[in-house]
Order: C-alpha cells, then sequence, then structure tokens
C-alpha cells in the first residue's frame, strides 16, 4: 500500500501524537502488509500509479487553494491512477484534492470550521457501494477542516453528508472513494486538534472541553479504511476506466 502523505501535523499535536502517516500505519496495522510512505509535502517523487498497488492521500495543514507545486504535482498523479483504475482513497485534504483534480471546486466553507465528533448520514445509493453497503445509515466520524468540496465534479456520486458538510463521501468510481472525515483519527487524537485550536473555538461561541468530552470511538468509519485496504488487494482491476466527461495556543494537548 502507498501511503501519500500531504503534510505534516503542527509541532504540538506532532509530539504528542505523531505524525500523520503513522496515525495510518497504525490504523491499517490490522490489515495492512507493506506500506510505503511518499512525503509529497517534502518533494519525494511519487511512482507511476499502478492498478495492483492501494493508495491512501492523507489530510494536511495546507489547503487544496494554496496551489502548492507538489499538490499540483500529485494533483496529475491522481488523474493519471484514475486513467488505469488504481484504486484511491482520499482523507480529507486528499478528499478535497481528488475533487480538484477531477473538475470539482475547492474552497473555504461558507459556514465555517467543521471539528468534531459528528453524525454522517449514508445516501441511499450507498446501501449497494462495497465499501459502504455493510454500514448503519447513521454513524459518527471524527473531522477536522476549512475547506470542503463546494462543487462535486461530474461524474462523482455523494453518498454521505452531515448537517455541515453534504459532500462527505465521494465515489467516483469502482476502486476510488474519498471522505472528508478521518477515519485514521483515534478520539485522543481529535481531543488534540481540539485543544489546540481551543481559543479560536472560544472565540467562535464555542466550548472546546465539551466538544473534547464528545470525542468517541468511531469504528464505522475506521471501518471504510480498512475494508479499502482489504478489498483493494483482493478484487482484479476493473477494465472500465475513469470517464468523467472533462478534460498554537490553547488548552494542554492530550497525549494519544
Amino acid at each position: 500500500m502507498l501511503i501519500i502523505q500531504a503534510g505534516t501535523a503542527p509541532a504540538v499535536i506532532r509530539d504528542a501524537c505523531g505524525d500523520i502517516s503513522s496515525w495510518f500505519r497504525l490504523a491499517l496495522a490490522p490489515v495492512a502488509g507493506e506500506v510505503r510512505v511518499v512525503r509529497v509535502f517534502d518533494g519525494e517523487p511519487l511512482p507511476p500509479p499502478d492498478p495492483a498497488v492501494p493508495a491512501v492521500i492523507t489530510g494536511s495543514w495546507a489547503m487544496v487553494t494554496n496551489r502548492h507545486p507538489w499538490s499540483e504535482a500529485t494533483a496529475e498523479w491522481i488523474r493519471q491512477a484514475m486513467a488505469i483504475e488504481a484504486p484511491l482513497l482520499g482523507v480529507c485534504y486528499g478528499h478535497q484534492l481528488m475533487a480538484h483534480a477531477l473538475g470539482g471546486e475547492v474552497d473555504y466553507h461558507p459556514r465555517g470550521r467543521e471539528l468534531g465528533c459528528h453524525t454522517v448520514t449514508l445516501a441511499d445509493a450507498a446501501r449497494n457501494d462495497s465499501l459502504l453497503g455493510r454500514l448503519p445509515p447513521v454513524f459518527r466520524a471524527h473531522l477536522t477542516h476549512e475547506q470542503s468540496v463546494l462543487r462535486v465534479p461530474a461524474g462523482a456520486r455523494v453518498l454521505a453528508s452531515s448537517a455541515h458538510d453534504p459532500h462527505q463521501i465521494l465515489r467516483y468510481g469502482p476502486r476510488a472513494l474519498s471522505t472528508q472525515f478521518h477515519p485514521e483519527f483515534t478520539p485522543a487524537l481529535l481531543r488534540a486538534c481540539i485543544a489546540r485550536r481551543a481559543d479560536a473555538l472560544h472565540g467562535e461561541g464555542l466550548d472546546p472541553q465539551a466538544m473534547m468530552d464528545a470525542a468517541e470511538e468511531a469504528p464505522h468509519a475506521r471501518a471504510i479504511l480498512l475494508d479499502f485496504a482489504t478489498q483493494s488487494r483482493s478484487a482484479p482491476a476493473p477494465t472500465a476506466a475513469w470517464d468523467p466527461g472533462i478534460p498554537v495556543a490553547g488548552m494542554p494537548v492530550p497525549a494519544c
């Protein structure tokens, strides 16, 4: 499996909880075999996309709208991967970058930040989805983002929403899916993200302590990541290619 690391965590979170790639390694440990991490944000080159190698595009503290050269190069890699039906899972920044790469629109959410443990509701179309069909219609997930997919790419299907963001899961084809929420997160990691933003949250009229107290396990969200890894290894590559029809200050950070 390939982990495309799209950034590094702020030092206060990294010191308490490790860095982004380690969150995915730990989450995937029950099912993943060999895992290769490519730090694209640090200039490391990506290997050519391969239908036999599933790839996860991680979250980031960068913004897709910054159009960093490494990010735009990764967007081109995504287009190449989609053309050969390589298995892809985008998470948060990766979710937004996939949408951007494939013709959607990404920008700051007009209602601001979504942070905390929130309810995600599956669309009816998710009932027959290979990754989502066994999930309950409503489940909890860990979220932290300011930007969102504002316009979905042509050809993509919206398979889940939250009260804040209507595009929580996008399906691009039989082997490509993305989530705005973080299936790799733990409650401790979510609490660390909330604590880092405590001052800003107070300024927005929110109660960061209550948000941390509400953090809970999100096993159904985690199942999407685990099932992606399992199914991508066992399923043969389909013959049909993607055709979209388009060319800190704050509270002390809890230990993880």
